[in-house]
Formats: C-alpha cells, structure tokens, sequence
C-alpha cells in the first residue's frame, strides 16, 4: 500500500472510531429514546466503518489475530446496531450478544504486542467487564445498555480503550510524513 493510501486509511479509521466513542457516551447520557437510539445508530455505523477497516489494515500487516479481533468487533457492533430501534429494552438481546463479542474482540486486539502495554491492559479490563455484563444478562438479569454499574461504567474503559487504537493510527501516521 502506498503511504498516501496509507495515511488515509489511518485518517478514516480514526475519524470513524472517534464518532462511535462521542456518540456512543452521548446516547448513553441522554435520556430522550428517539435522541439516544439516533446518537447510538451514528455511533454503531461510525465503530463497524473504522472496524472493517482496520481488519483489511491488520491483515495486510500480517497481525492476523488482532485483524480476527477487529473482524469480531465489528459484528458484535452491528448486532448492537440491529436492535438499536427497538429502545432499551428491546435491545436487550442484541445487546448481550453485542457486548459478549465485544468482549471477544477485546481480547484478541489486546494479547498481541501491537498496541501500547497500557492500551492492551484497558482493553483486557474493558473485556472483562462486558464479558461479565453479558454473561449476567444471559443468565437472565434484565439489564438495560444503561444500567450502572454495569454496563455503564464499562464505556468509559471501551472509549480510553478506542482513544488508544486513534493515538496508534495518528502517530503511525506521522511516521508515514
């Protein structure tokens, strides 16, 4: 890939993952359900973009496994998008299946030495605290997507997990000028 290409792709995936992690805060704060669905649907389209496209980036790269990882988050993100419009508690099963992926794709992004050691152990964390929201919900728990303390306090280790991956792309991307 050419470094220009390059550099956009970065730019892209960037922007993308940047739009799901303020929309994605952003319908978690607000209340109105047609404004938190719109803020959500936003996020989920902006995170499966930047996902997809940092799959293609990995494998080129030859990071198979972190790749897989972004693979399986963007499906995880979009069977969250997918019950999106049905409002909190109809999102509830796609949520719990959403999340459990998430937790997943955490955790292959994370194991390889790609990322910064600090990136990857939030990211572990954030894995774990979704792997346990899903689980509960599994089990039967009706937990909302905006339930406290969990799965609530899980996003903001999702969204320093997300300003991780941007920083990497970004300083990669100085590296390429």
């Amino acid at each position: 890939m050419n470094p220009t290409t390059h550099r956009k792709l970065n730019i892209v995936a960037a922007t993308g993952l940047a739009i799901g992690a303020v929309f994605g805060l952003a319908g978690t704060i607000v209340t109105h359900s047609h404004l938190q669905a719109t803020l959500w649907a936003i996020d989920s389209v902006g995170l499966v973009m930047a996902t997809t496209l940092l799959t293609v980036k990995f494998l080129r790269k030859g990071c198979d496994v972190i790749a897989a990882g972004f693979l399986v988050f963007a499906i995880g993100e979009s069977v969250i998008l997918s019950g999106t419009a049905a409002g909190l508690v109809g999102s509830i099963p796609s949520f719990a299946a959403g999340i459990a992926l998430w937790a997943a794709a955490l955790v292959l992004i994370s194991i390889p030495k790609e990322f910064s050691i600090g990136v990857r152990m939030i990211g572990i964390a954030t894995a774990i605290l979704f792997a346990v929201t899903s689980a509960r919900m599994f089990w039967g728990e009706p937990l909302l997507p905006t339930s406290s303390p969990l799965p609530f306090f899980g996003y903001p280790f999702l969204v320093i997990t997300i300003v991780g991956w941007i920083t990497y792309l970004l300083k990669e991307h100085d590296l390429t000028t």
